[in-house]
């Protein structure tokens, strides 16, 4: 991220659910990482160019997530499949 401009602050907690909870994530999109950048939750391995088009276009949306054992980033969270 900070390649691609984004100032970082990376900072380890115990608890990472709890942190995870009180930023919107659901359980089911729960990832390696999780950041919050500009009001919005970032799950996983999210590309830079999707994060700066979700601050740029401002959607009504928690955040942005790649799925455990998905790359492909998803715009908004929906249901879990099935």
């Amino acid at each position: 991220m900070k390649s691609n401009g984004f100032t970082v602050n990376a900072v380890n907690v115990a608890d990472v659910s709890t942190f995870r909870q009180r930023s919107g994530v659901p359980d089911y999109m729960a990832s390696c990482h999780t950041a919050v950048v500009g009001g919005y939750a970032i799950e996983g391995h999210v590309p830079a160019g999707d994060v700066k088009r979700l601050l740029a276009e401002r959607p009504q949306a928690r955040g942005l997530a790649v799925r455990p054992a998905c790359r492909k980033a998803r715009p908004a969270w929906t249901r879990p499949e099935k």
